[in-house]
């Protein structure tokens, strides 16, 4: 296999690369330059039905917890051998900037592969608790169904603690970037797992996430994506009563406070809204700041998104590439288009195209925008950023908390005691206090809408684990 095969015929089921059972490909486009680089199978049922007896012949309830770490170490130093190649791959497939692709889409997951392993490390598999031993034991076979958009985090995110506590995976990447899905696949069948520990299936959602979903002998299904088809997946899982996580969509509220230093604020707040061309679950699309400042701030917003350079994704100098694909294009210029005709100030950028071909847009910032509007309610996932006014502290925290969704926000103040306090009444599952660094072994997951249940850490781990109480006699 060479270093870069980007026309994958095969599934690996079972420890092999395996012929598709369905029929067809689904071609993969360099949003960049329109053009196809490659394709995947379009497998279906059966292919999925043939996954997931692979996982569950080679599940093991005993499996130990040497061997669990063993196996979750091996994986991890198999991708650190390919992240390179992965690195240029995600740039090509969803046009991420290489500089993005080399830090961001490879790094982070690979620093949220080591955080899982120390946290099982740390974990108390077992403890006492007056006459009984309260155990952990692996779920047993986990399906993960991931997006386009950080292929290789959310599948770690997924995989690596799957592994960790015993279970068997079958994974359904997305269809717009699913090469890279592949490539850790590549690394995975180099990690001397057993045969059937991770599979992998591609095709459509309606079709190989659908029997994911209703499978019955899936125990567990891990979903991250759009809140519409994250409730369809709980709908259909319910049937079987399996396990549902769900990491879902955003609309995080960047709250600046009116002591706050206020051009460092916007400006990481602007870097943070672009992030991935705005393709991120977790971006801080709403500005919130005092309307004492709120001249000041337009201004310096659309300075700072004045450097976000649109260009060629391989290029190291490029900030901003395109959005994934086409749809996703048409989905971003129809935002922008309802935003202005809601009422809402553009300040910068706007609908148009800005480098042919490709799936390019400018950097875009509305003022102006009524918390109650399409732009401010809704998941855009694109670069654009809305800033909001609001009068005073109370209100400020009324915003922020008028959302279907709760998955991140930030809070910036001159106290960081005034920022967390702010902080502990929004209700989101992360909130960055001044500026605080990401860290990958902190649990991850939303209120509300956003989702339900926790990845990354200690927490993630715990998602794959049932407990068991064995009554012990006095």
């Amino acid at each position: 296999m060479s270093d870069h095969d980007y026309d994958r015929t095969r599934h690996f089921i079972g420890g092999e690369w395996t012929p598709s059972l369905g029929t067809g490909g689904i071609e993969v486009v360099d949003p960049s330059t329109e053009q196809t680089i490659g394709s995947v199978p379009r497998g279906d049922g059966r292919d999925v039905d043939t996954a997931v007896a692979a996982a569950r012949e080679a599940f093991d309830p005993l499996v130990s917890v040497e061997e669990r770490r063993a196996r979750a170490s091996r994986a991890i130093e198999a991708m650190r051998a390919r992240l390179p190649q992965i690195a240029e791959t995600i740039s090509r497939e969803m046009g991420a900037p290489i500089r993005i692709a080399t830090t961001v889409q490879t790094q982070v997951p690979l620093a949220v592969a080591e955080g899982i392993l120390e946290a099982f490390d740390d974990f108390e598999h077992e403890r006492r608790v007056g006459n009984s031993l309260v155990v952990r034991e692996p779920y047993g076979v986990a399906a993960a169904v991931t997006p386009w958009n950080y292929p290789l985090y959310q599948v770690v995110a997924k995989v690596i603690p799957a592994i960790a506590a015993g279970c068997t995976v079958v994974v359904k990447p997305s269809n717009e970037a699913p090469l890279s899905v592949f490539e850790f696949f590549d690394a995975l069948a180099d990690a001397d797992l057993p045969p059937g520990v991770v599979n992998l299936v591609s095709g459509s959602g309606a079709v190989i996430g659908e029997r994911l979903a209703e499978h019955p002998d899936v125990d567990l299904i891990s979903f991250t994506g759009s809140t519409g088809v994250g409730i369809r997946v709980a709908q259909v899982a319910a049937a079987t009563v399996k396990k549902v996580t769900l990491e879902l969509g955003g609309k995080s509220a960047n709250v600046i406070l009116d002591d706050a230093d206020l051009a460092t604020a916007v400006k990481v707040g602007v870097g943070n809204a672009f992030l991935n061309a705005g393709q991120t679950c977790m971006a801080w699309t709403r500005m919130l700041v005092p309307e004492s400042r709120y001249v000041e701030a337009l201004a310096l917003a659309e300075s700072a998104a004045s450097r976000y350079g649109v260009g060629d994704p391989a290029d190291p100098a490029t900030r901003l590439g395109p959005v994934a694909s086409s749809n996703q294009f048409d989905t971003v210029r129809g935002f922008i288009e309802r935003a202005i005709a809601d009422g809402a100030r553009l300040i910068t950028g706007g609908v148009q195209r800005v480098r042919e071909p490709g799936y390019f847009l400018a950097p875009t910032v509305f003022a102006d925008v009524d918390p109650q509007s399409e732009l401010a309610q809704e998941e855009v996932f694109g670069p654009v950023l809305a800033i909001i006014p609001y009068r005073d502290e109370a209100d400020a925290l009324r915003i922020a908390n008028d959302s279907l969704y709760g998955l991140a926000g930030a809070v910036w103040s001159g106290s960081d005691d005034r920022a967390m306090a702010f902080a502990r009444g929004i209700r989101t599952g992360q909130v960055d206090i001044n500026g605080g660094r990401y860290n990958p072994s902190a649990p991850f997951g939303g209120y509300k809408r956003s989702g339900v249940g926790r990845e990354l850490g200690a927490m993630g781990l715990e998602e794959y684990l049932q407990t068991k109480s064995l009554q012990l006699p006095v």
